[in-house]
C-alpha cells in the first residue's frame, strides 16, 4: 500500500490533463495541413527557424517519432536550420506534456517549459543556416482531400489521440509513473541534499544520462518531479526535462547520417547549453519560490490521497487506463493480422521503427516504389511485409533516406 497509493495519486493527477491533450493532439494532427507551414521552412533564414519552431512546440512527437517527420520536412524542402529547430523544440514538450506538467509541477514549470523548446530551437535553426546557406525549393506533396476523408475528420481526431498517441507514448508514460513510484518509496528523502548537494553537480550527472538515453516528454515529468522531492534542484529536474526527450541515441545517429556530422556537433551543442542555461538560470536568476516544492502538487507526489480521489479524477484514470489496455490490444491484434499475411509477402528488417509515425511513414514512402502493390509494418517486429515486385536496393535506398536502419531481408 506504501507504493500503490503514490502511484493512484499519481495517476489521477495527470489523467484530466493527459486525456485532454491527447484531443488536442489528434486536432492538430487532423485539422492543421501540412501545406500551412512547409513553404515557410524552404530558405535558409531566421524566419524559417522561428516557424518550424512554432510549428513543433505543440505537437506531441516524441524523440523518435520526430526524426522521420523532421527527415521528411528536409526532403520535402524545408532548410537544415528548419529541420534542426524542428528536431530541437517538438521532443522537448507538446501539448500532452504541458498539461502533463501543469498537473505535477506546477505553472512556472508548464509556461518555461514550451519557451524553452522554441528560444532552443530557433536558436540551432539559425545557427545551422548560418552555416548552410543553400537554399532548397519546397515541394509540398497534395493533401488528400476526399469527401470520405472529411466525413471521417472527427473520427480520425478520436483515433489518432486515444489509439495512436497511446501506442507510442502509453509504454513510456507508465513506465514513468511506476518509476516514480518506486522512487518516492526507495530514494532517501535526503539523497541529494546529503550527498549531492551542488546543483551544477545536479545538473551534469543529469546530462550525462539524459543525453544517450530515450525518454518521453510525458513520462519524465513524474520522475523528474519526485526527484525534486528527494532534493534535485529545480534546475536540474528541466535539464532532464530538456535534453532526456530532445535526444537520444537513434536521433544522434540519424542527425549525424543525413544532415552531416557538423549539424550534428549544432544540435547537440544548442541541447545541451540550452539546457544547463536555463537551468542555472532556473537555480540561480529567477525566484526560487516560482519553483519551490509549495508550486508542486505534493498530494499526488506524496500519495495523499484524500482529495484527488474525486469521482471526476478516479473517473478519467479510469478511462486512462481503458484506452490504453485497449491501444495495446489493437497493437497485438494487427500484429497477429500481419503474421497471417508473412507468406504472401516478402519481409525486410528495419531498425529504428518506434512508433506509430515511423510506421505511416514507411508504409507511405515504400508504397510510392513502382511495383510494390502493398506494405505493412509491424514496429513491434521491426519488420515490413512488402507486396508486389521491386529490387532490394530500392527498399534499402528508401529506408535509409528516411533515417532508419536497413537490415535485410527477414524470415521472421
Amino acid at each position: 500500500m506504501n507504493y500503490l497509493m503514490p502511484f493512484i495519486s499519481l495517476l489521477n493527477e495527470m489523467s484530466p490533463y493527459l486525456l485532454l491533450g491527447f484531443l488536442i493532439a489528434g486536432v492538430l494532427k487532423v485539422y492543421v495541413p501540412k501545406k500551412l507551414y512547409i513553404n515557410k521552412l524552404a530558405k535558409p533564414t531566421l524566419t524559417s527557424a522561428i516557424w518550424s519552431a512554432v510549428a513543433g512546440v505543440p505537437l506531441p512527437l516524441c524523440s523518435c517519432g520526430v526524426i522521420p517527420t523532421g527527415m521528411a520536412l528536409h526532403k520535402e524542402g524545408a532548410s537544415k536550420g528548419a529541420t534542426v529547430s524542428f528536431l530541437i523544440s517538438t521532443p522537448q514538450t507538446g501539448v500532452d506534456s504541458i498539461a502533463a506538467t501543469y498537473s505535477l509541477l506546477g505553472l512556472p514549470f508548464a509556461i518555461i517549459r514550451p519557451i524553452i523548446a522554441f528560444v532552443t530551437g530557433i536558436l540551432g535553426g539559425f545557427i545551422t543556416n548560418k552555416l548552410d546557406k543553400n537554399e532548397k525549393k519546397p515541394m509540398v506533396e497534395n493533401e488528400e482531400t476526399t469527401e470520405t476523408q472529411i466525413k471521417n475528420k472527427l473520427l480520425r481526431v478520436l483515433h489518432y489521440g486515444f489509439v495512436e498517441m497511446i501506442q507510442d507514448i502509453g509504454k513510456w508514460l507508465i513506465i514513468g509513473i511506476i518509476g516514480a513510484g518506486l522512487i518516492a518509496l526507495f530514494v532517501p528523502d535526503s539523497l541529494f541534499s546529503t550527498y549531492l548537494s551542488n546543483p551544477i553537480l545536479n545538473m551534469f550527472i543529469v546530462l550525462l544520462i539524459s543525453v544517450p538515453m530515450y525518454t518521453c516528454s510525458t513520462g519524465s515529468i513524474p520522475l523528474a518531479a519526485v526527484l525534486m522531492m528527494k532534493g534535485l534542484s529545480p534546475g536540474a529536474a528541466l535539464v532532464m526535462l530538456m535534453a532526456g526527450p530532445a535526444t537520444s541515441i537513434a536521433s544522434i545517429s540519424v542527425v549525424g547520417k543525413i544532415l552531416g556530422k557538423k549539424t550534428l556537433a549544432i544540435y547537440l551543442a544548442n541541447i545541451i547549453i540550452g539546457a544547463m542555461t536555463f537551468g542555472l538560470l532556473i537555480d540561480f536568476v529567477l525566484p526560487a519560490s516560482w519553483f519551490s516544492m509549495e508550486m508542486m502538487n505534493h498530494e499526488a507526489l506524496h500519495g495523499n490521497h484524500h482529495s484527488d480521489l474525486s469521482l471526476f479524477k478516479t473517473t478519467t484514470s479510469i478511462i486512462l487506463i481503458a484506452l490504453i489496455i485497449n491501444a495495446f490490444f489493437q497493437k497485438h491484434k494487427h500484429s497477429s493480422i500481419l503474421k497471417k499475411k508473412a507468406g504472401m509477402s516478402t519481409i525486410y528488417h528495419i531498425n529504428g521503427m518506434t512508433c506509430n509515425h515511423c510506421k505511416i511513414t514507411v508504409e507511405k514512402n515504400l508504397s510510392k516504389i513502382p511495383g510494390i502493390t502493398s506494405v505493412q509494418v509491424d514496429i513491434e517486429k521491426s519488420i515490413a511485409y512488402v507486396e508486389g515486385k521491386t529490387t532490394d536496393s530500392e527498399i534499402q535506398k528508401t529506408v535509409e533516406t528516411l533515417g532508419y536502419e536497413y537490415k535485410g531481408k527477414s524470415n521472421e
